[in-house]
């Protein structure tokens, strides 16, 4: 049942201050009351970041104070802002109070007149807030990746970090963009795909012109691979995965002489090849036509057992690759989102191999930027947290995760202080306009 709004103007005027707040920087969470009450509220926020501790005064009637699912946010301000939030609030014709202080440890103390009346530890009340979750998780996915979920509440990570050699705003395209070159990049889909729109704006940014190119353009008129210098294939759910995830894409190339004879003529040229995703699946199961390839894995169902749609963090590892030039050891966090995305290796080939032949691009890692091997921190659970691999010219990248959906800093659930309007994953697509001169 939703809370009672007595007053549908003071509503309009709390949603309109709350993005006030937000746009000048002043707070640094949200959260609404009206599911729980104020008290599940801070716990909620309590349990996002899995760092602090709080005390909650309360008066002489605590459980309606703490529980009562009326209309209202709590926001998380920094101690310096706390004048200013209260100033707003008061001209907006809105209620302000402090309802909870940060601890430096992770104790939950409610104090009533400065008397302890309720204490606990945010791992011990996220437990069991968690607990008909992760039982329900355990039922309908891989147990042991519920298990290891849950083990995070304990023994969380340190979070996404951002760390690079590089700057997210140095535009080292801007020379070439400048000359008034815009090289064409075929921007490849299927039935299905849903990713072209971010795919292609990625490119236009970095300075390509973006051309669609749907599958029944290759199928009427296979030259028309001739034309680009680049090739990208994007996410989402060709054929509907029914025949793996990218295998009935892949397939309808494979299949076919013409095309088929079209896309390894375009591997075999001086060409630069991205496959994101669904896109990275496809090329995946292309590897004979694609030299340097031969030790690609296939992509098969996530060890979770379920849709992962989730932000990560990524290592980029020293490879000869144009799409990663100036990019080795960045931490950087991205979003995936597929089924099917674990590694699946040929008898007597592993992802070490890969790593042997300085191929491994990209791989899943934990805080402290070492290999991820646990759920969810390593979402799908491949070899060695194997996230993106290159042919061994480097010239074709395949990932899982999604640079084309966080190439704006706004773009990202994640902002690092120093991003502006670029977020790092830009740097990609602008290596690739440099490739090509």
């Amino acid at each position: 049942e939703p809370a009672d709004v007595d007053d549908a103007v003071a509503l309009k005027s709390l949603i309109e201050l709350a993005g006030e707040l937000v746009d000048a920087s002043l707070v640094t969470g949200y959260h609404d009351r009206s599911d729980g009450g104020l008290v599940v509220a801070l716990l909620e926020m309590c349990f996002a970041s899995r760092t602090r501790g709080l005390d909650i005064p309360v008066g002489d009637d605590p459980i309606p104070e703490l529980f009562a699912e009326e209309v209202g946010v709590v926001v998380g301000i920094a101690e310096r802002h706390v004048d200013a939030v209260e100033r707003r609030a008061a001209q907006a014709g809105l209620e302000f109070s402090l309802v909870a202080e940060l601890r430096d440890d992770q104790r939950i103390v409610v104090r009533r007149h400065d008397v302890e009346v309720f204490a606990s530890t945010r791992a011990d009340l996220e437990r069991t807030w968690a607990s008909t979750s992760h039982a329900m998780q355990r039922l309908r996915d891989d147990a042991v990746c519920a298990d290891e979920e849950f083990a995070l509440i304990d023994a969380p990570e340190s979070g996404l970090v951002f760390t690079a050699a590089f700057d997210p705003e140095a535009d080292i395209a801007a020379p070439f963009v400048a000359s008034g070159g815009r090289p064409r990049v075929a921007i490849l889909r299927e039935q299905g795909v849903n990713g072209q729109i971010e795919m292609a704006a990625a490119f236009d940014r970095a300075g390509f012109e973006a051309v669609d190119v749907h599958m029944s353009d290759l199928f009427n008129r296979p030259g028309y691979l001739d034309e680009f210098q680049v090739l990208a294939a994007c996410g989402g759910f060709s054929y509907g995965d029914v025949l793996g995830g990218g295998g009935g894409w892949a397939k309808s190339i494979l299949f076919e002489p013409r095309v088929r004879k079209a896309f390894a003529a375009f591997f075999a040229r001086d060409t630069l090849a991205l496959g994101v995703c669904n896109g990275c699946q496809m090329m995946a199961e292309l590897k004979e036509l694609i030299p340097g390839a031969e030790n690609w894995p296939r992509f098969v169902g996530n060890r979770s057992e379920r849709f992962e749609a989730r932000t990560v963090q990524v290592r980029v590892n020293g490879v000869n690759s144009p799409w990663l030039d100036g990019m080795a050891d960045a931490l950087l966090p991205i979003p995936v989102a597929h089924g099917e995305g674990r590694a699946e290796f040929d008898e007597g080939v592993s992802a070490t191999d890969l790593v042997c032949a300085g191929q491994l691009a990209l791989q899943f890692v934990d805080g402290s930027g070492g290999p991820a091997s646990r759920y969810p921190i390593n979402p799908n659970g491949s070899e060695l947290g194997l996230a993106g691999i290159t042919a061994s010219s480097g010239r074709a990248l395949v990932m899982m995760p999604h640079p084309e959906r966080v190439f704006r800093a706004v773009q990202n659930s994640w902002v690092h202080p120093s991003w502006r309007e670029d977020g790092p994953w830009l740097r990609l697509f602008r290596n690739a306009r440099v490739a090509l001169g």
